[in-house]
């Protein structure tokens, strides 16, 4: 790794850890250079790279400043600042998950007490559509399952928030399905989990829903996590659908 890959990752890093927030401005080439003990031409080509990534961007005459990098909802592009650093950055699938355990909780629950006779046919044919799949290659109609019940909450926040992370969430579900699925005990245990909250929705049992979706995402990021300590080289790559 280059001398500016290096500065570039550690304030990839600062960003993630939240020493960074979107929004703030990020120290002087000058003040970098000292911190960090480097050229300030290193610092210069490690600030453009971050730049180029959409990661910082630079207003004149004021300086640099930390982006967002949460898309909004009309940006669902592969090469959003969010999507580089999930490729770069091990930790980032796991905030995702994290995310994806408290608001899908919630989902489920308001789902449990929401849903429409229109938005269980909906779930339904989300659910069977899942179930008839090969495992191994189902990761956007396990997706398409946990949306339909996000839209089933009849929260127009919630419903906005993870629309804006839709390509984000996907990631995660197709980690799971790359690295657990293949598994026949892990496959099962997750099988088990989409039935279980499948019929607490159905069943308007919102506090049952809400603990079934929350422990299934715990499960999820709990196992990739224990996998990753082991050593396993964990599959983040997109997995390929079936024909």
């Amino acid at each position: 790794m280059g001398i500016s890959r290096d500065i570039s990752y550690r304030l990839e890093h600062l960003i993630l850890e939240g020493g960074l927030a979107p929004g703030q401005k990020i120290p002087s080439e000058r003040q970098l250079s000292a911190r960090l003990q480097v050229s300030r031409s290193a610092v210069r080509e490690a600030l453009h790279e971050l730049q180029a990534r959409g990661v910082i961007e630079t207003r004149h005459g004021k300086g640099s400043f930390v982006a967002s990098i949460v898309p909004d909802a009309d940006n669902r592009h592969s090469d959003s600042p969010l999507m580089y650093l999930y490729q770069g950055h091990s930790r980032t699938l796991f905030d995702l998950l994290e995310v994806r355990e408290q608001l899908e909780g919630q989902a489920a629950f308001l789902a449990a007490q929401r849903a429409t006779n229109l938005d269980r046919h909906r779930l339904t044919q989300a659910y069977q559509a899942l179930e008839n799949t090969d495992p191994l290659h189902n990761a956007r109609l396990d997706h398409g399952f946990h949306q339909a019940i996000v839209e089933a909450s009849h929260n127009p926040v919630l419903v906005h928030v993870l629309s804006g992370l839709k390509n984000m969430m996907l990631l995660t579900v197709q980690a799971s399905v790359s690295n657990l699925n293949p598994r026949e005990e892990m496959r099962r245990r997750i099988t088990r989990h989409h039935k279980q909250l499948y019929e607490a929705i159905m069943a308007a049992n919102p506090r049952q829903a809400r603990k079934i979706a929350t422990h299934h995402v715990q499960f999820v990021r709990q196992t990739l996590m224990e996998m990753e300590k082991r050593g396993d080289q964990l599959l983040r790559e997109p997995a390929p659908e079936a024909p």
